[in-house]
């Protein structure tokens, strides 16, 4: 053993405190107190210095105390507390001895402690507590260590044991590599930008649920990369390799010989050297020296992984990358660039009619397979699919196409950046129509699907759309819309306004000259009165038409395009203006009475006017309007528009609110006059309508009559007062009728309706009711009007809920619940929901709610022999209010149909008074006609022998 002198130095927090005992338990601790300044998180702090000399009895502890220094110097506070189960977390690939904690124990005189269970050599604890790794923890290899501590007196335990749980905590301390030094891949020219073609893989040994194992993958380097432009990218997260919109465009493959279907490449070059070396050269290939490099050459390209054409530096780092301390894995993608072979030759040209010899080949694709099957697939469900492939990849055309019998892509622009998909084209067979927009480029075609595939059908390349254009030849006529077309156009129109546009449609294209078309009129029918646009073909008026000249005109167009010709019929009708008024028969229709009570809808007058202007036009039909006079608009005009007009009675007359009418009568046609012409008086005519009074009944001031009642009104209350009026100002009076239940009472020259005094209203029993108030002439009775009136009655908590079910029966052997179920007749928030309970807690019983209506008892311990319970069931409604309900309960043995059971075994000779009182009669009774039976025999018996003697007697 030696003495050493440790300085240790003391913070002004808790680690002081926490270091000094532990000190003193190995040594004298000497005061030497030295200002030191010391830099930690919180900054720059003055420390005490303490000089202590400590008698070491074994280096562990000496390492465990520079461990300790290690967490002071840290500024990391030292834990401790009472031995206990706990849970520690101690991170892998600590220096030790490591310290973890100190435990203290409760029991007086400890002076040691011992740990057993996980420690696999590597944990240990001190005599005063504390425990301390020996040897560093792996998260790889154990990430939990479950212990086992317990407090020592000599070598005996007294407190413990103590489960302590040691997590092991992952650190960073394995990079990631990739599962490749080297990587190789292909990619094909043109390969769409963001594709992957290839991944690369990597992995990280630290825990894969936290940072450190998160990977981020980059690409660092291109080689070659001449023009600082990257061909490739990397997704950082999953490692896949895709090109980039540079590498879409500008990956080229190397030239190289293109073999033979299924061939060897030595024969293609041979061929090739045949084919471009003239006069054929004596020199065998296998000793030219020209043949020998290019053979090399291209079976590198056979296995172009050997000589790659780029080659990508790639790294992958943990903790997202996002630390400068994050660990880092590298490795090389060979990428070679191989030509794709598999290129769409369309769109493919084939003008429509052309003529043969079919099958004729219009294109050819190759696959990057040389071993490739080729078949063709229709996109468009049609009956025809004129084409075919052969097994090198020739697409022939079976037969000659029409255009008019295909149009299926067909789009237009209508900006220099917008492309609409759908053309304003109407195809029906081989019939056309073409609304011509601006831009307009219609498209005949054929969509072909071109497939490659081995032997197995499967897809060796994409499949691939050929598009294949029906050019246009001039083989369709021009064609007229409409057999006839009709236009029409007002009289007195100025000169040259417009008729119409003629509609032709020629079924060519429309972008080429084979469906330009040309216009020219033919003939005019009376009159050559109209020009049309050659182009447009847009008809117009070359002067001012008047219908009484002629109501129509017949015209013949020619349509021409470059090779055919098309004459259509055109009807052009004028039609009339409205220069003519309409004039009334008579301007004064004079003075007409009518009754207060004509019903309405009655017609009082008929009117009529007249219109020179053409019939069947709106220039003469005839509207009729009330445009003075008509208060409240009580009266309206019908029209039949030829003419005439009734005046009827649109509402309800009254004597009272207007006396007389004067109405002004407009006759106007629905279509304008022309410019200069008014509506006159010829266009007008008044009436004058007396209005005769009679006498009419009283009428209510309401309309509805509806009042709400508390039942718990009492009787002499008023519910409600009605008010009605007589026109003629007679005096009234009122009565009830209807009141079946013979609750209510009016008071007849008030109209104030009340409860008689003796009336109970009840709305369990009554609802609501209705009941008629009656108001009529007090002179003349027969005058009278009803009113409906409805009463409804509102609810008032006057009901207790009650139960249902006054017994229940339970069986001892299977001892279900009883379902308790209550009602309530008021309504809500006097009704349900009800609550249930019992007054007292009860042992056999349990009561539970079920819903808003019932609840559930259960017998919780059931009786030493068969008994009736009476039970208090507590039943509140929703407002709490609420009774006891007595229910009895049977508890018993019972059979399986529900009734009560003697066992036998239980109550054999135990009938009980009633049943021996019975036995003990019946007995007695028996005995009792016994002996009645004997005496009466004995005294047959007598009689018997009595006249036996008397008979002896008697002979002798």
């Amino acid at each position: 053993m030696g003495r050493q002198e440790i300085i240790v130095v003391q913070g002004k927090g808790e680690l002081g405190s926490k270091i000094r005992p532990l000190f003193r338990s190995f040594g004298k601790e000497r005061p030497h107190q030295v200002p030191v300044e010391t830099r930690g998180d919180s900054g720059t702090e003055t420390h005490r210095v303490w000089s202590l000399n400590l008698i070491m009895p074994h280096p562990l502890l000496h390492l465990l105390l520079i461990c300790l220094l290690i967490h002071a110097a840290v500024g990391k506070g030292l834990e401790k507390g009472p031995l206990e189960d706990k849970v520690l977390q101690v991170p892998e690939g600590t220096p030790v001895p490591y310290a973890i904690y100190q435990f203290q124990s409760s029991k007086d005189g400890v002076d040691g402690f011992s740990v057993t269970g996980e420690t696999e050599g590597k944990i240990s604890i001190s005599d005063d507590g504390w425990l301390y790794l020996d040897q560093a923890l792996d998260w790889g290899l154990t990430r939990t260590h479950t212990i086992q501590v317990e407090a020592l007196v000599g070598s005996e335990p007294v407190e413990g044991p103590f489960t302590i749980t040691i997590n092991v905590l992952d650190i960073n301390n394995h990079a990631p590599y990739f599962n490749q030094t080297d990587y190789a891949g292909v990619v094909k020219e043109h390969t769409p930008a963001g594709v992957p073609f290839m991944r690369v893989f990597a992995t990280d040994l630290d825990d894969p649920h936290s940072l450190n194992a998160q990977l981020k993958y980059t690409l660092v380097s291109q080689i070659p990369n001449r023009d600082n432009v990257l061909l490739f990218q990397m997704d950082g997260n999953t490692g896949q390799i895709s090109t980039t919109t540079d590498g879409e465009r500008l990956l080229k493959a190397r030239d190289s010989v293109i073999s033979s279907r299924g061939g060897d490449i030595s024969d293609s070059l041979k061929s090739k050297f045949d084919e471009y070396c003239k006069p054929v050269q004596e020199i065998p290939y296998d000793l030219n020296p020209f043949y020998s490099c290019v053979l090399r050459a291209e079976s590198r390209r056979q296995n172009p992984l050997d000589d790659p054409d780029f080659t990508l530096i790639v790294r992958v780092e943990d903790m997202g990358g996002a630390s400068e301390s994050a660990l880092i894995g590298n490795a090389r993608v060979k990428i070679a660039v191989q030509q794709n072979l598999w290129v769409n030759p369309g769109p493919i040209i084939v003008k429509e009619q052309l003529k043969g010899p079919y099958p004729m080949e219009i294109a050819k694709v190759q696959s990057n397979d040389p071993s490739a099957l080729y078949r063709l697939v229709q996109k468009e469900r049609e009956l025809k699919f004129p084409f075919n492939v052969t097994e090198e990849g020739n697409i022939l055309l079976m037969e000659e196409l029409d255009r008019e019998d295909k149009a299926m892509v067909i789009s237009y622009t209508t900006s220099p950046t917008t492309v609409v998909t759908v053309c304003p084209w109407r195809v029906f067979l081989k019939m056309f129509t073409c609304v011509r927009v601006p831009a307009c480029v219609c498209v005949f075609q054929y969509i072909v699907v071109v497939l490659a595939e081995d032997t197995y059908g499967n897809e060796v390349d994409p499949p691939m759309e050929v598009q294949v254009v029906v050019e246009d030849v001039n083989d369709n006529a021009p064609a007229c819309d409409q057999e006839l077309s009709v236009f029409e156009l007002q009289e007195n129109e100025p000169a040259e306004s417009t008729v119409g546009d003629l509609l032709v449609h020629d079924a060519d294209d429309p972008n080429t000259l084979n469906a330009m078309l040309e216009y020219s009129l033919v003939s005019q029918t009376p009159s050559s009165v109209f020009s049309i646009d050659s182009i447009t073909g847009r008809i117009k008026a070359k002067q001012v038409l008047r219908r009484k000249d002629a109501a129509e005109y017949q015209l013949t167009v020619r349509v021409n395009d470059p090779a055919f010709s098309t004459e259509c019929t055109v009807l052009v009708k004028v039609i009339d203006i409205n220069n003519e008024l309409p004039i009334f028969q008579k301007n004064d229709y004079g003075h007409h009475s009518l009754p207060e009570d004509t019903a309405v809808g009655h017609t009082l007058l008929t009117v009529k006017a007249t219109d020179a202007d053409d019939p069947g036009t709106g220039s003469s039909r005839i509207e009729f309007h009330i445009t003075t006079g008509n208060q409240d608009e009580v009266f309206a005009m019908e029209t039949d528009g030829n003419g005439e007009g009734r005046l009827v009675v649109a509402k309800p007359l009254d004597y009272e609110t207007s006396s007389s009418y004067n109405l002004q009568i407009d006759a106007r046609n629905p279509e304008p006059l022309i410019k200069g012409l008014v509506y006159g008086n010829t266009s007008s005519s008044h009436v004058s309508v007396a209005i005769v009074n009679v006498d009419e009944p009283p009428a209510f001031d309401q309309d509805i009559l509806e009042v709400a009642v508390l039942e718990n009104t009492t009787g002499g209350a008023t519910l409600l007062k009605v008010d009605a009026k007589d026109p003629e100002g007679n005096e009234i009076r009122f009565k009830l009728e209807g009141d079946t239940n013979g609750w209510l009472e009016i008071d007849p020259a008030t109209g104030e309706i009340k409860l008689k005094a003796k009336a109970v209203l009840d709305r369990e029993k009554v609802e609501a009711f209705d009941f008629n108030v009656v108001a009529f002439e007090k002179a003349n009775p027969d005058q009278s009007s009803e009113h409906v009136v409805s009463v409804r009655l509102l609810d008032v908590n006057d009901n207790v809920p009650k139960l249902t079910e006054n017994q229940g029966f339970v069986c001892v052997k299977n001892p279900k619940p009883l379902i308790l179920t209550a009602q309530d007749p008021d309504a809500a928030p006097f009704g349900a929901p009800f609550t249930f309970s019992l007054p007292k807690k009860s042992p056999n019983w349990d009561l539970i709610t079920l819903d808003g209506t019932s609840a559930k008892l259960t017998l919780k311990r059931p009786p030493s022999e068969d008994k009736t319970f009476l039970l208090s069931i507590g039943v509140k409604d929703n407002a709490g209010v609420g009774v006891q309900n007595k229910l009895e309960v049977r508890v018993c043995n019972c059979t399986d149909l529900g009734h009560c059971l003697i066992e036998p075994s239980t109550h054999e000779g135990k009938l009980g008074v009633p049943g021996t009182l019975g036995i003990l009669c019946g007995t007695l009774g028996f005995i009792a006609l016994m002996l009645i039976i004997v005496f009466y025999r004995m005294k047959k018996e007598d009689q018997k022998k009595a006249l036996h003697v008397g008979d002896t007697d008697a002979i002798l």
